[in-house]
């Protein structure tokens, strides 16, 4: 039926361009001269493409659209195919603008508008139809993951003309994958997967894929939030620097873990809490009312999950209540003052710098005092005793007077 038609329409503009040429001579010179003018067009697939022909000038010779096919769409006002997508928007001499509604990707290719004079002239318009993508998933994570585990996500999206890009984020910071692209008839399947080991940080780590593609203003997104499993950690806060008598006071045993570990369980000193009256355990929480010195010692709290269990200690010391406060650390046992240590240590360099410049000067004392003596004595080794060794010792009184008759 539609060649029937299409036939119909060839004859019908023959016959209608010969008499034209064989009646005026000079207007079909005019039109004979000139070819008809199209444009290309691109599409997004499901819109609606608008397919315009033109002439400068025309001597009442008709214009005609047809598609890849070779199917006669127009031929001037007049539809030639039956296809309720296909409508006309405007028919003159000079002009015959159609459009073809909801286009598919089967719509691509190229159309045709002739001129139907002697002989016919013709131009093409090619017709690009972008497939659109379908919105991405992610596939390959079961919650939740232990840590330590490899897993490997994958996001997909199909129909997509020409292939789509997909891009990683985990959190704000992007992270590349491998890609995978594949043909399925006129539209691409692109996928991307990460493989990685997972550990306490991924835990509540978003993962985003986003699809990019000409046919989207804004990409397509998905995320896949994870759930990663790991042994506890436990750590114990003080409610106060400086615990002093008297005071309220409370520990918190912070966890980390997940799981969230349960119970926690304390102990003082590695048994139970001596006095239940005054130390109250509520959950994570364990408060002493009254501190006293009684209380001294190490507190340790303990929690586990299915992956492992977890402990902290904390060294409690209460000082006197007269004690001046402080941003000491609480575990540290000397109270913060004067700085004693500083005084003392100057005292004892004073005192060491003292003792010995004393020795110092006591040998060189004595060094000198020596040497006296061994010059007063020189002389009198052989003395055969003491009387005649003074007699005899150089510098003597009664040799010096001898040795001055001597000369004499």
């Amino acid at each position: 039926m539609i060649v029937k038609h299409n036939l119909i329409f060839i004859l019908y503009s023959l016959c209608a361009s010969v008499f034209k040429v064989a009646g005026t001579k000079s207007k079909a010179k005019g039109g004979q001269g000139q070819f008809p003018i199209t444009q290309n067009v691109t599409v997004v697939e499901g819109g609606t493409a608008n397919m315009t022909c033109r002439v400068d000038y025309n001597d009442n010779t008709s214009l005609q659209w047809s598609n890849p096919a070779q199917q006669t769409l127009f031929f001037g006002d007049k539809k030639a195919l039956r296809d309720h997508r296909i409508e006309l928007v405007r028919a003159t001499s000079q002009e015959l603008t159609i459009t073809i509604g909801d286009v598919s990707l089967s719509d691509e290719g190229l159309y045709t508008c002739s001129l139907f004079t002697m002989p016919v002239k013709t131009t093409k318009a090619f017709l690009t139809v972008l497939g659109v993508p379908a919105r991405p998933e992610i596939t390959g994570f079961t919650k939740p993951a232990m840590e330590r585990d490899i897993i490997t996500l994958t996001c997909s999206t199909s129909g997509s003309k020409p292939a789509a890009n997909i891009r990683w984020f985990r959190n704000d910071k992007e992270v590349h994958g491998r890609k995978e692209v594949n043909a399925t008839g006129k539209s691409f399947t692109v996928r991307s997967s990460l493989q990685f080991q997972v550990d306490r940080r991924d835990d509540g780590a978003a993962y985003t894929c986003s699809v990019e593609h000409v046919s989207l203003s804004n990409p397509y997104m998905t995320t896949e939030v994870l759930e990663v499993h790991y042994a506890p950690q436990l750590q114990i806060e003080p409610s106060l620097i400086i615990p002093q008598e008297g005071q309220y006071f409370k520990l918190e045993c912070v966890s980390i873990g997940n799981p969230i570990p349960e119970p926690v369980l304390w102990s003082k000193d590695g048994g139970e809490l001596p006095d239940i009256e005054r130390m109250i355990v509520e959950g994570r929480e364990l408060t002493i009312t009254t501190l006293n010195k009684t209380d001294n010692g190490t507190y340790r709290c303990e929690a586990s999950n299915h992956l492992g269990t977890s402990s902290a200690e904390y060294v409690l010391f209460v000082y006197a209540k007269d004690f001046p406060g402080s941003t000491t650390d609480p575990n540290a046992v000397a109270p913060h003052g004067p700085d004693h240590a500083l005084i003392g240590g100057v005292v004892a360099v004073v005192v060491f710098i003292t003792l010995c410049l004393i020795i110092v000067l006591g040998r060189y004392l004595a060094r000198h005092k020596g040497t006296y003596l061994t010059h007063e004595a020189k002389g009198a080794e052989d003395a055969p005793d003491a009387d005649t060794a003074i007699i005899n010792a150089e510098g003597n009184h009664v040799h010096a007077e001898e040795k001055k008759e001597y000369f004499i």
